[in-house]
């Protein structure tokens, strides 16, 4: 008959009533619950709030030229900022391919896209080294005020922006 299960696999009924499930399941039980929960505790989330973009925030708009030792890569950029220091930066090669997005504030700051490794959220005093260069952007950015070019070089890294 379509949709029966084998009498082995479901288990037999033992003299209380009680169903005797495989041992396989009964013995690696407490391993599964472990590993759900290490598995899941692996996903954090990021429970700061950053600023919403308002009326108030300055955007500037341009390119931007990365250097690294191993690589150099010219793109858009988009920054918007506000008087109290919030700070967003996009990097992208064109519409929908975006390189790195980054949100920051004075203490905390979250990072994604390809140039940004596995992406990384946190205090920005405990930053991955490779991230540094990019988080020290936003006091660059925000005190050059409508200057057409801002260069900063961090370490091995060269960011050159033209707005």
């Amino acid at each position: 008959m379509v949709g029966m299960i084998p009498r082995t696999a479901r288990g037999s009924p033992t003299r209380t009533g009680k169903v005797n499930r495989p041992r396989a399941v009964r013995v690696n039980r407490p391993y599964l619950v472990v590993c759900i929960v290490a598995l899941t505790s692996c996903a954090t989330t990021s429970t700061h709030q950053f600023a919403e973009p308002a009326r108030d925030w300055q955007t500037r708009s341009g390119q931007l030229l990365y250097r690294n030792p191993k690589t150099t890569v010219i793109g858009d950029v988009f920054v918007r900022f506000s008087g109290s220091g919030d700070f967003e930066l996009t990097f992208s090669k064109g519409p929908g391919v975006n390189l790195l997005f980054l949100r920051q504030d004075a203490s905390f700051a979250e990072v994604s896209g390809p140039f940004s490794g596995r992406g990384w959220s946190g205090p920005i005093d405990r930053a991955p080294e490779q991230l540094r260069g990019w988080l020290e952007l936003r006091e660059k950015v925000i005190h050059s005020e409508d200057r057409h070019q801002v260069r900063h070089v961090s370490g091995s890294e060269t960011f050159l922006f033209r707005f």
